[in-house]
């Protein structure tokens, strides 16, 4: 599936600590509510024993996003805190168990639903920043993504004969015969669902399931981009000097069959979103589990009363990080740009500096655009998430996103846009993920400081001309090959790092008995 900025990167528009456990989750329970048909009695979920989830799915939220998406219910409903618990009331049993799978995959999801009619298995992966991707429906290996409308045909032979008469009678973007112990499964994707009238005239089919998308932008079967990585981009280029922001724009027009004008409405939309999160920030939050509470309100009054160190628009920008931080902490919405870990450097940057540059909101969107196309180098190469690359995959992705988007509102260069991306990802090589209490707060705020900071640092220094030495391209692939390196209790396991100090887990038993007494019921419930 070719990476998109509002799929991929800038985006999903959500509630939690972690995209990657409750936007990835959230997808993955609707498609399989879908595959139910909305109708189930019982959910057995089962995490591999050497993965991430066992030790984060209840604290990072990803039984809250997956009861929520079986529920059917969107990645930014105010009632998501409470999804295991609504879920189990509408009479649904779960349970949640930890296997000896062997999942190559930190974030693999094992899911058996059953009704009174029928019981269906899936495996799905949470790949970083709310991206998802089903391998497994019933023993059939398979790669659904969310990003189109998907119809299932399931038959016991004679999948020639069901293609054939596809071809014939439906224009699909492609289909897709899987072959497996239980018989064959024909996978249609399409603009949408292959019409009743149209299966009930073709023969030995034994089932019908149809997977609605979870993703803003649509794939087709002619999807085609202009560049994946950034080398590329430079050919393209031709030495032209294109702004990245315009480039970003191109890249997302034929990814999405968008025109700029809808391309840039879509960013404008995210950036109303995240000024919003933080006035909501700085007014205050309030959420009883969580590690860390208000505290921008009194940075903002200490900066606007002069009594700070004098960091300029550095000070506005931490200001904003911290807000949004605090939003999400307390389950307010929040845009991942790109995962809800490292929500707050980018756009706390970009709206900060351009309020600053007294810039408008337009120009905020083009930043935006110019980081997206930062992250789809990083999202097409590499990764998102921190449970296979360390917050390298979070922090230095967003700081190095964010010294693009600087470095456009200060109407820099194509070649300075990436000088800074480089910089910046340079010096968060080898980032760890460790949070404090099994809660994306400490040291995930500061990080995310830093990460402004940085990218901060970076433009400023790309715009003097300085020479990043390293290619992004080669940079991103570094950052790979470490990422390889890094053991899994440094990966966002909550084995490692500040994860395991005295005052870590003392805070993690504090927190887990409040959360026990407020709910009550046993409901793993979160908040």
């Amino acid at each position: 599936m070719l990476v998109s900025i509002f799929n991929d990167v800038i985006g999903p528009v959500m509630r939690g600590p972690s995209s990657s456990h409750c936007s990835a989750a959230l997808r993955i329970g609707r498609l399989a509510r879908d595959l139910m048909d909305g109708d189930f009695a019982d959910v057995l979920v089962e995490f591999d024993r050497n993965g991430s989830l066992p030790t984060t799915h209840e604290s990072q939220g990803s039984d809250m996003g997956l009861f929520g998406g079986l529920m059917g219910w969107e990645a930014a409903d105010a009632r998501l805190p409470g999804s295991p618990e609504a879920l189990r009331e509408s009479g649904v049993r779960i349970a949640i168990e930890t296997v000896d799978a062997g999942d190559p995959h930190p974030n693999t999801y094992r899911l058996t639903l059953r009704s009174d009619r029928e019981v269906h298995t899936m495996r799905a992966i949470s790949t970083g920043g709310g991206m998802m991707e089903v391998i497994d429906l019933d023993g059939f290996e398979v790669s659904l993504g969310g990003d189109c409308f998907e119809t299932l045909l399931f038959a016991a032979s004679a999948a020639e004969d069901i293609v054939a008469a596809l071809k014939e009678k439906f224009e699909a973007a492609s289909v897709t015969v899987h072959e497996g112990s239980r018989g064959v499964l024909v996978s249609v994707k399409g603009d949408g669902f292959v019409p009743d009238s149209i299966l009930a005239a073709i023969s030995g089919i034994d089932s019908v399931k149809r997977l609605n998308p979870v993703l803003p932008v649509l794939s087709k079967g002619d999807t085609r981009v202009p560049f994946g990585t950034c080398e590329e981009m430079l050919k393209f280029d031709d030495g032209r000097g294109t702004p990245l922001w315009r480039l970003g724009c191109l890249y997302e027009m034929q990814r999405g069959g968008l025109t700029e004008d809808e391309v840039l409405a879509k960013m404008v939309e995210i950036v109303r979103i995240v000024r919003e999160s933080i006035s909501s920030g700085i007014k205050g939050t309030e959420y009883d589990d969580r590690i860390l509470g208000h505290q921008c309100g009194r940075f903002n009054e200490m900066m606007s009363s002069g009594g700070l160190l004098d960091g300029g628009a550095l000070n506005r920008i931490i200001l904003y990080v911290t807000a949004l931080m605090e939003v999400k902490s307390s389950m307010g919405v929040i845009v991942a740009a790109p995962t809800a870990g490292a929500c707050a450097a980018l756009p706390g940057a970009v709206v900060a500096m351009a309020e600053s540059m007294e810039l408008d909101e337009i120009a905020m969107a083009k930043a935006l655009l110019a980081s997206g196309m930062i992250g789809v180098f990083i999202a097409t190469r590499w990764t998102f998430a921190a449970e296979v690359g360390g917050c390298q995959a979070e922090g230095g992705a967003a700081a190095s996103m964010a010294g693009a988007a600087l470095v456009t509102l200060a109407g820099g260069s194509l070649s300075q846009s990436i000088a800074a991306s480089s910089m910046a990802f340079q010096s968060m090589i080898g980032l760890i993920c460790d949070p404090v209490a099994n809660r994306v707060e400490v040291p995930c705020l500061g990080k995310n400081v830093m990460a402004a900071s940085n990218a901060l640092s970076c433009a400023n220094m790309a715009l003097a001309g300085y020479d990043p030495v390293i290619p992004l391209d080669e940079v991103i692939e570094t950052a790979k090959q470490v990422a390889a390196q890094m053991p899994r209790e440094l990966r966002c396991t909550n084995l490692g790092g500040l994860s395991v100090t005295p005052t870590a887990v003392s805070l993690e038993e504090r927190l887990a008995s409040q959360r026990a007494a407020a709910c009550g019921t046993g409901c793993g419930c979160v908040g």
